[in-house]
């Protein structure tokens, strides 16, 4: 149905200025960014579609449309270069905006902001990447650097590399991130056993490893939390 034949409290753009973004569905909040649909399939549709599994041809969530390449996007039929331009701007902005916030108090101060930064940067990668959060004397975000990819192991990051990256910057302190593309997040003994190497490596320079946290869509892990520092 078109959204023009909608009750004007049950279309999007109208229902979020009525009551809020909250009370819009994912794919209600997508229409508002995709604006129009295609012939003979409405925006709404259009949106429910993009969100539903890749088994059925979506990308599986926010999350996985979020993060798809431009590549990807351009082989959907109603998504030509000005939504797909909009669709990566929302991420970016959205990556900013908690870049901003982790920058301007300590971490401790928004554990929930840097899980939510680290799951727009890395949990829907389709490979594990290694990155660090590189944090000042008041554990405020200088930079966040993506370091190794691939298969995480002691052998395959390298402490020198790190040590480097946090004297580059400067940085007091660092937090430990890598996504798991399994989807689950609970730690293997090779993340644990790499920990306690990059914990030894930049404790020699004087820079303190915080946690260690591990994402996959929509799920997080604070190794920190579980004990395992």
């Amino acid at each position: 149905m078109p959204l023009k034949d909608l009750p004007p409290d049950a279309q999007p753009r109208e229902k979020l200025l009525a009551r809020g973004p909250a009370a819009l569905s994912d794919a209600e909040l997508l229409a508002i960014v995709l604006r129009t649909g295609l012939a003979g399939k409405g925006v709404l549709q259009l949106a429910q579609e993009l969100l539903s599994p890749p088994a059925q041809g979506g990308f599986g969530g926010i999350a996985g449309l979020l993060h798809a390449d431009a590549a990807q996007l351009s082989r959907i039929k109603g998504l030509g270069p000005a939504k797909r331009a909009e669709l990566m701007a929302v991420l970016e902005l959205a990556r900013r905006a908690l870049a901003e916030q982790l920058a301007e108090r300590a971490v401790f101060d928004s554990p929930q902001a840097v899980r939510d930064y680290l799951q727009l940067h890395l949990a829907a990668r389709s490979h594990e990447v290694f990155a660090v959060l590189l944090l000042d004397s008041q554990h405020r975000l200088i930079a966040m650097e993506e370091l190794f990819r691939g298969t995480l192991t002691q052998t395959s990051v390298y402490p020198r590399e790190v040590v480097l990256r946090a004297l580059h910057h400067q940085a007091s302190a660092v937090i430990l991130a890598h996504n798991h593309p399994s989807g689950s997040v609970r730690p293997s003994r090779a993340d644990e056993a790499l920990t306690q190497t990059l914990k030894s490596a930049l404790a020699l320079v004087d820079v303190r490893v915080l946690d260690h946290v591990i994402v996959a869509p929509g799920a997080s892990l604070s190794m920190a939390e579980q004990g395992l520092m």
